[in-house]
């Protein structure tokens, strides 16, 4: 069985401040424009029929709108969320179709050192950056590959 995880990390938003939600953050125009360039790519890229889990805050929900497809607020996606909860929000690796997962830093960097076995416990995740992760059985042994990553600087 293949399963296709993609992992966006919300585009560049403004700084918190002290005393305000962090949820209500906005992107930046830099953002925005950002979440417009990766969202063209993954448009072109991801199959219609894939499921797309966003993070409530309102950076992600941003980020995840640039790409113009429906998508579910899943509140365990949120800037406190662990490799865990994104794990089981996509229900990888048994979905049946490609998950994308628009989220944050720290959880999606654990997401990918997990599941590549990297020696360190995280990877750093640059802002609007798309991680599009596939585990496959090969001679009866599951792998987790990368198939792409995707950064609006190179867009």
């Amino acid at each position: 069985m293949i399963m296709d995880l993609v992992l966006w990390r919300h585009a560049e938003a403004e700084d918190w401040v002290e005393g305000c939600d962090d949820l209500q953050r906005s992107l930046t125009s830099r953002g925005q424009k950002q979440a417009a360039r990766v969202a063209t790519w993954l448009d072109s890229q991801l199959p219609e029929s894939a499921v797309i889990l966003c993070s409530p805050a309102r950076r992600c929900e941003q980020t995840a709108l640039a790409l113009g497809r429906k998508y579910k607020i899943r509140k365990e996606l949120g800037p406190e969320g662990l490799v865990a909860d994104v794990l089981e929000a996509a229900q990888w690796p048994s979905a049946r179709q490609a998950v994308m997962v628009v989220g944050h830093q720290p959880a999606l960097g654990e997401v990918i050192a997990q599941l590549l076995q990297l020696q360190h416990q995280t990877c750093q995740v640059r802002k609007g950056t798309v991680w599009w992760l596939r585990t496959r059985e090969r001679d009866g042994h599951q792998q987790n590959i990368v198939v792409a990553v995707q950064s609006p600087d190179v867009l």
